[in-house]
């Protein structure tokens, strides 16, 4: 378990580099002065300077940092970063999410192939709800959505039938053609599966697995990352509306111990090899899922300094004046704080969880 642990931890810490990454090159590439870019936190390792910039690697491989000129105070600097036009800003500010967006698609480019991701097929009825077919729902159909959501694949069905009520909007795909069936009754209910065994479904059996072939792993990659995509804004979601608690979210504790015990039961079921698709499975999802957290509207990420940019943008057009540095401290550092408490109350939830 500690080995995938530590993984964990260097995976962690390597999102967080590449984000910051996103934000160096970017800063680069638009003429802005970069202080410093670090891998890595705490005391330095190695450093050199050159040109303008002094790189850094240090000791606690928990993520990095990208110093800009000007950033977070005045400065007179023709290369500080608020000296720079507002396009110019909105870039660099979106670089780092954009970085963790991509990284979270190329992993998944690389685990697609050995996923077995099942397309939505019916394939058949379970003991006792035979009744389905009489609904238009026929084995062979292709969920293609369920209450307005595209469904991709086998997985996508089981989600959002286990949100849905006891009638279910649904749409296939039949021998190529969409049909829309409508509303269809389909509850919940004691059945008997394959195994004998009682369960609580919805009586149909789904899943035919595709032939990887490199269109369809293309395909897949792009669904599989649209998939997490609209997982973390449902997350957000059920957060807002108070579907989940506090005590439901993770930050990098809880994270960093799921990815170990993603790690543990993939070892168990097909040895290390396992381990590691189970990881950086775990890995894409937390990557996409930095790239939307670090883009809302909250003050101290990168989508508070965005609609700042806006803000301070329509400002300037009505009045011509510029909204001073020291007031856009002022809310970063209060919301900088409140996040840092939300942090805490959230690893406190962690350990508590561990034990």
């Amino acid at each position: 378990m500690l080995i995938y642990i530590i993984i964990a931890v260097l995976m962690f810490g390597f999102l967080i580099a590449v984000h910051e990454l996103g934000h160096f090159l970017a800063a680069k590439a638009l003429g802005v002065r970069v202080n410093e870019f670090a891998i890595g936190m705490g005391p330095a390792l190695i450093s050199r300077e050159r040109g303008e910039t002094l790189y850094s690697l240090r000791a606690f491989p928990i993520g990095g940092f990208c110093a800009m000129e000007g950033e977070s105070e005045e400065s007179d600097d023709q290369g500080s970063f608020h000296s720079k036009p507002g396009w110019k800003k909105f870039i660099i500010l979106v670089a780092g999410a954009l970085f963790n967006f991509v990284a979270g698609v190329l992993i998944l480019l690389i685990l697609v192939p050995h996923m077995n991701l099942a397309l939505p097929v019916v394939t058949g009825y379970m003991d006792g709800a035979q009744n389905l077919e009489q609904t238009g729902l026929l084995v062979g159909d292709q969920i293609y959505r369920i209450d307005g959501h595209r469904i991709y694949f086998s997985s996508d069905a089981s989600m959002y039938l286990e949100r849905a009520g006891d009638t279910v909007e649904l749409e296939v795909l039949r021998d190529g053609e969409r049909v829309d069936l409508g509303k269809v009754s389909m509850p919940l209910c004691a059945l008997t599966n394959e195994s004998g065994n009682t369960v609580y479904k919805r009586g149909i059996y789904i899943g035919v697995y595709q032939e990887m072939t490199p269109a369809n792993v293309l395909r897949s990659t792009l669904y599989q990352s649209i998939n997490y995509l609209r997982t973390v804004w449902m997350g957000l979601g059920d957060l807002i509306t108070g579907a989940v608690g506090l005590q439901e979210m993770s930050g990098p504790i809880g994270i960093v111990s799921m990815m170990g015990q993603a790690g543990q039961a993939g070892a168990q079921a097909a040895g290390f090899a396992g381990a590691l698709l189970n990881i950086l499975n775990f890995v894409a999802f937390i990557a996409i899922n930095l790239a939307v957290m670090n883009l809302l509207p909250i003050p101290a990420l990168d989508g508070g300094q965005i609609l700042f940019l806006i803000v301070g943008g329509i400002y300037h057009l009505f009045t011509r004046r510029r909204i001073a540095l020291k007031y856009l401290s002022y809310i970063n550092m209060a919301g900088f704080f409140c996040l840092i408490a939300l942090m805490v109350v959230v690893a406190v939830s962690d350990v508590f969880k561990q034990f």
